[in-house]
């Protein structure tokens, strides 16, 4: 029996994260008495210098190991970057916030770099088992984010809510895997897309298993009807973990739901993508209808995230290179503005008042001006108002699904996104037209955070004002 050693070139990142990360979880164990901030700056400069590898090293061409179970490309290296940065942007918005409500602790960044680990996992891919891993990283590691703030019923009964339905989820996930495997003979992405283009597999398990994934993967993205857990959730768990929740697992998510149906069932694409069209229509309806009526900031940006999933999925339904590519832009940016608006209430929570609510910001505008107007870029780009980069995240994918010959959806996305301008431009009114008996001016927690807003708000307007080079960046990487 000859044994190979496969190349660990590929994966040096990850390696190198695991190291840091089990590291700085021991060290946090001795030094977090002496030196409160160590840990923070400790994981800061892991995510900095993993990025640092990633584009020393960035790669054009398509690189397989560990026996097939492994791949990197630029499209995983150019979400990497983004998840990196993400992250970066996640733990500077928390720390100050960690430390407002009373419960800051080194296992907090110790377990947003394991939960990176499994998106970079994830990312890069190329079987099911190695899927698996990715994705239970991450999710037991927001589990236990979650469930941090020991003192609040609230976040303990959030936690349990998205373990007992992320358990579920997982479970059809995997029954689904164990279907395609039986009809395959293959874990492997690649090889799994061969048997099934040469008509080798059984169709009636192959469906059944393409049901069980989609369901699963639609849990995890929070896809109606698999989405009631992300209103609890998001309105239940610290706003710092809201944060990291809502914005960097969803461009792994994004890239579970390429690798698994583009790579690895390319030949069921007109089976996936009659499901994937209902899920669309059910998350953008729901994400535009439901939002309206919610009073907390965070269950409202929940319901308008449900609905940015169903965009998503358009560039999926187009099913072509130029569709992946739009949906990837869109999974970018939306990570990059969720940071915007989920920062926006971590800076601004007091002890006591989580800043959480519709009412909190209403006359914002008087209280503190600049503030009300990042809250504005913020609000502008999520709605798609010109010349926000949001608005350029939907104009691409509504034209890809409509050069793809579904223009009846592409007005169904259109309906629904003015619709969703409705409750977006409820809080610009609450901001600037609503009257505040309290005048009182309304700070940042820190001067740091303050600077942090306007920089991600003010990056969507640069963005899309400039927006080429990162829509050149996400076409070429899938063309």
């Amino acid at each position: 029996m000859n044994f190979i050693i496969p190349s660990f070139a590929p994966a040096i990142p990850e390696m190198v994260l695991l190291a840091l990360t089990s590291l700085i979880l021991v060290a946090d164990t001795f030094w977090s008495k002496r030196y409160q901030f160590a840990t923070y700056y400790a994981a800061q400069l892991s995510l900095v210098f993993v990025g640092y590898l990633i584009i020393s090293s960035f790669t054009t061409s398509t690189v397989i190991t560990f026996d097939g179970s492994f791949v990197r490309d630029s499209f995983a290296d150019i979400l990497k970057l983004f998840i990196v940065l993400t992250t970066i942007g996640i733990f500077v918005f928390s720390r100050e916030y960690l430390l407002q409500f009373k419960f800051f602790a080194g296992e907090f960044f110790s377990l947003g770099l394991f939960g990176v680990l499994g998106m970079f996992v994830m990312v890069s891919a190329n079987n099911l088992i190695t899927m698996y891993l990715g994705l239970e990283i991450m999710s037991l590691s927001l589990y236990a984010m979650i469930a941090m703030r020991k003192d609040s019923a609230h976040a303990v009964e959030s936690a349990m809510k998205y373990f007992v339905l992320g358990a579920l989820a997982t479970g059809m996930l995997l029954y689904g895997f164990s279907m395609i495997y039986g009809a395959t003979g293959s874990i492997t992405f690649t090889e799994m897309a061969k048997i099934i283009e040469a008509g080798n597999a059984d169709k009636v398990v192959l469906s059944f298993g393409l049901v069980f994934i989609v369901i699963g993967l639609a849990f995890k993205l929070g896809a109606v009807p698999f989405h009631m857990w992300m209103p609890d959730v998001y309105q239940g768990a610290p706003s710092a973990v809201t944060l990291y929740l809502a914005t960097a697992p969803k461009i792994a998510g994004f890239a579970m739901m390429y690798r698994i149906l583009i790579d690895g069932l390319p030949g069921l694409v007109h089976d996936w993508q009659g499901l994937l069209i209902m899920i669309s229509i059910l998350s953008m309806v729901v994400g535009a209808f439901v939002a309206i009526v919610q009073d907390n900031l965070k269950r409202m940006l929940a319901y308008s995230g449900i609905g940015h999933v169903g965009f998503i999925l358009l560039g999926f339904i187009a099913a072509n290179p130029e569709g992946y590519s739009s949906a990837m832009f869109y999974v970018i940016i939306y990570a990059i503005t969720g940071v915007a608006g989920f920062g926006m209430i971590v800076a601004l929570a007091k002890t006591g008042n989580e800043f959480d609510k519709i009412s909190d910001f209403v006359g914002l505008n008087q209280r503190n001006p600049w503030m009300a107007l990042m809250m504005l870029f913020i609000m502008f780009s999520m709605a798609g108002v010109p010349p926000f980069v949001g608005f350029y995240a939907k104009l691409l994918v509504i034209e890809e699904v409509v050069n793809a010959g579904f223009t009846w959806l592409a007005v169904v996305a259109v309906i629904t996104a003015v619709i969703s301008a409705f409750y977006y431009l409820k809080v610009v009114k609450a901001m600037y037209f609503d009257n505040n008996e309290d005048k009182s001016k309304v700070d940042t927690i820190s001067s740091e955070l303050n600077w942090a807003v306007s920089l991600v708000a003010i990056a969507l307007l640069v963005m899309g004002i400039l927006p080429s080079s990162l829509i050149s960046l996400c076409y070429s990487s899938l063309a």
